[in-house]
């Protein structure tokens, strides 16, 4: 919200919340939000899919030291990675964020992990639990500039594992 009161009135940014809340123009947010969490829960389910399938081994090492996405990621898909990136790179995202939906969440954490990979694969529990929640305060450092590190995340093709690994959750959390 507080993205969205910088560059619009309260009323403008209230109904564009609103707009994204209730799927206006991508599938609705509420669920991300509302009692129980549900969307969060399958957004984090179908990261660490996501994750397992990009980088295994940094998955197999996640998983080894007991680390689990709810840990690590659930900030980045309530706040859309405001209090993880740069502002500057955080404004890029919000503008993807708004264009495309919660896709780019998917593909930036991906690419966040891609780049930190060698420095988070040593780590212990503590340690990765704090490098993990870090804000950062550049882009990662494998990346010379904000476009190059947004080009590399929107080159990440997840569009038809997310819809299977949705579809899995699904079957696996109804009755």
């Amino acid at each position: 919200m507080t993205i969205l009161l910088l560059y619009m009135g309260e009323e403008d940014a209230f109904w564009t919340l609103v707009a994204l809340l209730k799927g206006a123009v991508h599938a609705p947010l509420e669920g991300i939000y509302s009692e129980g969490l549900p969307l969060l829960a399958k957004c984090l389910h179908q990261f660490e899919g996501l994750l397992r399938a990009q980088l295994p081994d940094l998955g197999e090492h996640l998983t080894e030291e007991n680390i689990i996405p709810t840990m690590y990621c659930s900030q980045w898909f309530i706040t859309v990675f405001a209090t993880t990136l740069p502002f500057d790179c955080l404004l890029r995202i919000w503008d993807i964020f708004l264009l495309e939906g919660m896709k780019i969440v998917f593909r930036v954490g991906l690419e966040l992990l891609r780049c930190e990979r060698p420095d988070l694969m040593p780590l212990r529990f503590e340690k990765l639990v704090q490098a993990l929640g870090a804000r950062r305060k550049e882009v990662p450092r494998t990346h010379r500039s904000i476009d190059s590190f947004i080009k590399r995340a929107l080159s990440v093709s997840v569009t038809a594992r997310l819809t299977m690994l949705g579809e899995h959750y699904d079957a696996i959390k109804s009755p």
